[in-house]
């Protein structure tokens, strides 16, 4: 078995649909979907905002880089252009931790760093994911801490600056709970 958190973000096109292809691929393996939020672009270069969301997806045949390369595959659909680092793009799906029969997957390749690098430094990442793994725990610079002791280390801007929104992502499992 294998057990995966996906960050998803769009701020081009219609951001809504392109978080929701994302669901909508997943099917039954998306066993938790966060609520959608809104938040500032991180990284510093000017633009729109973001609808940001988490969505725990497990299925037996994957393993780390087939989550890596479903997302991908997803992004190439919505016609994502990597043009610009922390740029706008149409969709983004980071795997954030995978966890297989042997426990949480570590790794150091380039093309799948694991846990993600910088998910410990990003709002838009713990606060959905906190609505739907509250006990959740990430390994990062050397420490494994629960995911809203990382939240709490944040700067009040980076916290406040991601708010919850009305909209929703259909799923087969009811939003911002895991039923796992």
């Amino acid at each position: 078995m294998s057990r995966a958190v996906l960050s998803i973000g769009s701020n081009i096109g219609d951001r809504l649909a392109h978080l929701r292809s994302v669901v909508d691929a997943l099917g039954e393996r998306a066993v938790a979907v966060s609520a959608v939020y809104s938040t500032a672009p991180w990284g510093g270069v000017e633009q729109e905002d973001f609808l940001n969301a988490v969505v725990v997806a497990e299925d037996a045949a994957f393993g780390p880089r087939d989550w890596l390369r479903f997302g991908q595959e997803l992004e190439e659909a919505a016609e994502r252009v990597r043009i610009q680092r922390w740029g706008p793009r149409s969709l983004d799906v980071d795997v954030v931790t995978c966890v297989s029969g042997e426990g949480e997957v570590r790794s150091d390749d380039r093309e799948l760093i694991l846990p993600h690098p910088r998910a410990h430094q990003r709002a838009f990442v713990l606060v959905p994911w906190l609505d739907v793994e509250p006990e959740a725990v990430l390994t990062a610079e050397g420490r494994r801490l629960g995911i809203g002791d990382w939240l709490d280390e944040l700067d009040a801007a980076e916290r406040e600056g991601v708010h919850r929104t009305d909209l929703t992502l259909a799923g087969p499992k009811t939003q911002g709970h895991a039923e796992c």
